[in-house]
């Protein structure tokens, strides 16, 4: 019973934490195609392009740069649907850029202006820089709700998962209350008696956690297998440490949430006083004779 009870918890705080983690990396995703465009000058030479391109390379922020001439300007233009403007035109319009990604924790509002402004410094090759500001400053506010959501729900179903813990194996030792009880007072130490009881705890959680890891993995598969796009947001190094939590978690909890039902258990099964205790007269006591 115990190991079925801890079992659910265990899934659900499983299947919380995959959600929460792919969520984080679609969130993740979605900021780092946000697009910056730095329009070169049209008499920039390429030296100073090569130099501008490498200092951001540089930066931190950068997660990928290109250099698109006007010919590659030109094909992205036509690729996207639009009208070709060869037809009534000698020359190509469309300047010459610089494109690059952001890193997803750097796609705000206030370090994409900053960018902004340290690279519009260089006005002998850049021209404007351009990228979706309403965009990443609705999708910012969009994203803190979310993040913020999330952030109080695990509070709140971590605390309903330890409260069930606890009474999932106070229940399973209430079972052995009578053995308990029994070893007490033949003279067993607490120690003596709490041994077998912390290891079977330790057992059972980590036989929880197990099970719940391999219900979980495959449900993931499953879900992969019907929805190809979440094979993308899936980070194994990070599904391997919420396993790993799982398990730390079935067993730690499973050895201090057991130590505290024993300790209870033993108070409730104390002799109860004389007083409290029902007066039953015996054959030949003088009560049992009135009785009669």
């Amino acid at each position: 019973m115990s190991i079925l009870g801890v079992t659910i918890v265990l899934f659900f705080v499983g299947i919380f934490g995959w959600i929460f983690l792919s969520a984080s990396n679609y969130i993740k995703g979605l900021k780092e195609d946000v697009r910056i465009e730095a329009y070169l000058q049209p008499n920039a030479r390429q030296t100073a392009i090569d130099s501008l391109q490498a200092y951001i390379a540089a930066k931190p922020y950068t997660k990928s740069i290109e250099y698109v001439d006007k010919e590659a300007a030109k094909r992205k233009w036509l690729e996207s649907g639009e009208a070709n403007f060869s037809e009534f035109l000698n020359e190509n319009p469309l300047p010459s850029s610089i494109e690059f990604h952001l890193k997803g924790d750097y796609v705000t509002k206030d370090t994409l202006a900053n960018i902004k402004a340290d690279l519009l410094q260089r006005d002998q090759v850049v021209q404007s820089i351009n990228y979706p500001s309403a965009l990443v400053e609705k999708m910012s506010n969009i994203v803190r709700w979310i993040l913020i959501g999330l952030i109080i729900l695990a509070i709140v179903f971590s605390i309903l998962s330890i409260i069930l813990i606890d009474n999932t194996i106070r229940l399973a030792m209430y079972s052995n209350r009578f053995l308990i009880k029994t070893m007490q007072m033949v003279g067993a130490t607490t120690g003596f008696i709490s041994k077998p009881m912390n290891i079977r705890a330790i057992i059972n959680g980590a036989i929880a956690a197990l099970i719940a890891i391999a219900i979980i993995f495959g449900l993931i598969l499953m879900f992969e297998n019907f929805l190809p796009y979440l094979r993308d947001l899936r980070d194994d190094r990070k599904l391997f440490l919420l396993f790993f939590i799982l398990l730390i978690l079935g067993w730690t909890l499973g050895f201090l949430l057991a130590m505290p039902a024993l300790a209870a258990k033993g108070d409730s099964l104390r002799r109860r006083p004389a007083a409290s205790r029902p007066f039953i007269p015996m054959a030949g006591h003088p009560a049992g004779q009135v009785a009669r």
